[in-house]
């Protein structure tokens, strides 16, 4: 095994941060103007689309971006290896924004899809890189802290330069101008990879001959032709925009159940360990519906900033993608405070709880927009300090549901299967995503406030269902540190 370099004194941990940042550009600049550009109109620019169908597409693209997570960080376990996947990412994010930029609406989809396979190929192998890299826990630690600093920072910039140039002189332009920031990325990234040494440079699995003769001939063949038909049904006008994101929204609820079944069933599982992942899977239930809600601050409630907020400033109008500048900025003022408490916080309130925390949170900032819209109807646009409050909420709730989750799951899953469940779970935040894009459609049926309650309701109901059941949900958790402390059994039989 080749010696682990030593954190911050080698150019290793340069690269992987610059990578990230490269990177992170391309997701929240894209986040920040795809709905906006959804719904433009065609002579400005944008694809025209009601602000139903743009929220939907906004959705669809965020919940297919997590679920190829799974299949990039596979790619680069048995093909590639982390340290091509690392810079091919960033290569596919460029060529779906140039895609964008260009003029013809039948590239939308191509675009899209190169994009978000760009990114579902960089986050899994960047993340295990690190802890390639990284070593021990405290390294890893230290390492993904100053990480998490450069991505807020990143996510508060992207939007202003991005927005700005989208919003103020065109959407091409802007695409395009990520397209070049991200190929000057790749260069880096390409320029670096030598920090990293022979770690990552090749899979760590190889596929067999049999293994890749069976995929050349059952696995890419229908991939291409579904992929092909579908992108060829959009661009020539045969399949409905809205048909399209139906369908993608039932793959993407589809697969994370079928990925955990697949999980529960292993051979390797006993009974106990399938007990604990009956209470992850409730664990994931909730966080999907967290992510259904804080997934729409890009989609629903940017058209909300744009229609419905009053975002002059000393005579200067704000552009509606700024805001979401605000969810990075609070994560990254407030992620010191949460890192402090949370460990003070974790004896006195168990794992359920910080669940119903981060879930009513998420509900009271739905009422809260409704309120707004409430003040908002008959064309008033109303203060940005409504939006502002939702974002610090969203923040909050954020920084305890992402880490909480993680931390939840390795406590429940046998160390062996650590990885594919953490797999698992992205595909339940995509899920999220892909609800979201169904869910996102009714708001040209619905009214604003009716849609906002509508959703801060059930995400209560699911809050209210954590503090009843937090003794049940909470018991895998105290039978685990009463067996590492001698002081009980783990085993289900007797604990329930």
């Amino acid at each position: 095994m080749p010696p682990t370099p030593r954190l911050y004194s080698t150019g290793w941990f340069r690269n992987l941060f610059l990578a990230e940042l490269w990177e992170r550009f391309g997701f929240f600049g894209v986040q920040a103007i795809l709905v906006l550009y959804a719904v433009a109109p065609a002579e400005d620019g944008g694809l025209g689309l009601s602000e139903g169908s743009g929220a939907a597409l906004f959705g669809g693209y965020i919940g297919i971006t997590f679920m190829l997570a799974l299949p990039g960080g596979w790619l680069a376990d048995r093909v590639i290896g982390q340290q091509r996947a690392i810079m091919l990412g960033p290569g596919f994010i460029a060529l779906g924004c140039f895609s964008l930029a260009l003029p013809p609406d039948a590239l939308t989809p191509v675009g899209l899809l190169l994009i978000a396979c760009g990114f579902g190929l960089f986050k899994p192998n960047h993340q295990a890189l690190i802890n390639m890299l990284a070593g021990t826990p405290g390294r890893r630690e230290a390492a993904i802290a100053a990480l998490f600093v450069g991505t807020q920072v990143i996510g508060l910039l992207a939007p202003l330069v991005v927005g700005s140039i989208g919003e103020r002189v065109s959407w091409s332009l802007a695409f395009a101008t990520i397209g070049v920031v991200l190929t000057i990325g790749v260069g880096a990234v390409y320029a670096g990879l030598r920090a990293y040494g022979p770690v990552g440079a090749r899979p760590s699995r190889p596929l067999s001959p049999e293994e890749a003769g069976r995929i050349r001939r059952r696995v890419i063949p229908v991939v291409l032709v579904v992929v092909l038909l579908l992108v060829g049904a959009l661009g020539s006008g045969l399949m409905p925009p809205m048909a399209a994101l139906m369908l993608i929204g039932l793959g993407l609820i589809a697969a994370p159940w079928g990925a955990y079944a697949k999980l529960r069933r292993h051979p390797g599982l006993n009974l106990a360990d399938r007990w604990r992942l009956s209470v992850m899977l409730r664990l994931l239930l909730a966080a999907t519906v967290f992510w259904l809600l804080a997934g729409q601050d890009g989609s629903v409630l940017t058209l909300f900033a744009k229609d419905s907020t009053d975002r002059e400033v000393l005579g200067f109008t704000l552009p509606a993608s700024w805001l979401q500048g605000a969810t990075p900025m609070f994560m990254l003022l407030l992620a010191p405070l949460f890192a402090w408490q949370l460990p003070r916080l974790g004896a006195r309130f168990s794992v359920p709880a910080k669940f119903a925390f981060g879930l009513t949170v998420a509900s009271v900032s739905f009422l809260v927009m409704a309120l707004a819209a409430v003040a908002a109807a008959g064309g008033e646009r109303v203060s940005p300090l409504w939006l502002l409050t939702v974002y610090l909420m969203h923040a909050c709730g954020e920084i305890v549901v992402a880490a909480v989750s993680i931390s939840a799951i390795s406590d429940l899953v046998p160390r062996e299967f650590l990885g594919q469940a953490i797999g698992v779970y992205w595909l339940f935040a995509a899920m999220g995503g892909g609800l979201s894009s169904q869910v996102a459609a009714l708001i040209d049926v619905l009214s604003a406030p009716v849609y906002y309650l509508s959703l801060g309701l059930v995400a209560g109901l699911v809050a209210v269902l954590f503090v009843v059941n937090r003794r049940r949900l909470g018991a895998p958790f105290l039978a685990s540190r009463r067996a590492v402390n001698g002081q009980g059994t783990a085993d289900p039989a007797v604990l329930q």
